[in-house]
C-alpha cells in the first residue's frame, strides 16, 4: 500500500460525504466501515510483502546460496559455544592423560591439539573450500 493510495483516498472521501450527508449520528459507523477498508488493505499488502519474500528465499536456496541472514557455515552462536564448553570439558581429561604419560611435553601437545581444532573450527571453512565454492557459484552463473 503506497503512502498516497488513491483508492484508499476516495474512500475516505466517500465516508466523509456519507458524514455530511448522514449526520454525526452515524459517525461511528462509518469510521468503522472504513477501518476496516483499511485493515483488509494492510492485510493484502503483508501478505503480498510475505509470499515476495518466500519465493525470495526460495530461488536463494535453489540456487545453493546461503539465505540472507544464515551465519557463514552454519555457524550459530549456539553452535560456537556449544563447540567451546564441549572442548573445555574434554581438556580436563586429555590434559590429565597426557600430563601423566608424557608429563609436561604431553600437556603441551594436548593443549596444542585442542588449540588446533578450535583454531579451524572458528575459521569456518578452509581456503581452498571457500574458493571452490566461488568457483562453483560462478560456474553456475
Amino acid at each position: 500500500m503506497e503512502a498516497r493510495d488513491p483508492e484508499l483516498k476516495k474512500e475516505l472521501d466517500a465516508t466523509l460525504q456519507a458524514r455530511k450527508e448522514l449526520g454525526p449520528e452515524y459517525e461511528p459507523e462509518l469510521v468503522d466501515s472504513f477501518l476496516e477498508k483499511v485493515g483488509q488493505r494492510l492485510d493484502g499488502t503483508i501478505d503480498q510483502r510475505r509470499r515476495r519474500q518466500l519465493a525470495e528465499h526460495r530461488m536463494v536456496v535453489a540456487r545453493g546460496a546461503r539465505p540472507p541472514g544464515a551465519a557463514a557455515g552454519g555457524d550459530t552462536f549456539g553452535e560456537r559455544f556449544g563447540f567451546g564448553v564441549i572442548s573445555l570439558i574434554l581438556a580436563v581429561p586429555l590434559s590429565a592423560i597426557g600430563a601423566v604419560h608424557e608429563g609436561l611435553p604431553g600437556l603441551v601437545v594436548s593443549w596444542l591439539g585442542i588449540f588446533g581444532v578450535n583454531a579451524v573450527h572458528a575459521m569456518g571453512r578452509m581456503p581452498w573450500q571457500l574458493r571452490r565454492r566461488k568457483s562453483e557459484a560462478g560456474d553456475r552463473d
